[in-house]
């Protein structure tokens, strides 16, 4: 979910395509996966989730926050994942914000993904 929405504020389809097609094919609720835009209003995620989701996003517009990641989000992260788990989602946050930016500057196109494909 964290993918799917980091690709989701970035504006990058390509991303979007795999994420979508990906949580699908792992069998994630159709709900889930259309509502992790509207996170915040929707019932359907749990507090670890919800923490990730907003670390994430406070992570991908760290541009629009004086200082970075707001202290509140990252207690909010730190009372569900350990160090390790805070770890990996940072990383992965990361990984998927240089993703996007990559394939939006190349302007890879999107809808014919295929799990598996790479």
């Amino acid at each position: 979910m964290v993918s799917l929405r980091v690709s989701q504020i970035n504006g990058c389809a390509m991303c979007v395509d795999i994420h979508t097609k990906h949580l699908a094919h792992e069998g994630e609720d159709a709900v889930r996966i259309n509502l992790v835009a509207a996170w915040r209003e929707a019932t359907v995620y749990t507090e670890p989730e919800r923490a990730a989701l907003e670390l994430a996003e406070a992570a991908t517009r760290i541009a629009d926050a004086s200082g970075g990641v707001p202290d509140e989000v990252w207690t909010a992260a730190a009372e569900h994942y350990d160090e390790d788990g805070l770890t990996a989602l940072v990383s992965l946050i990361a990984l998927m914000n240089a993703m996007n930016r990559l394939n939006v500057s190349v302007r890879s196109p999107a809808g014919s993904y295929v799990v598996g494909q790479f």
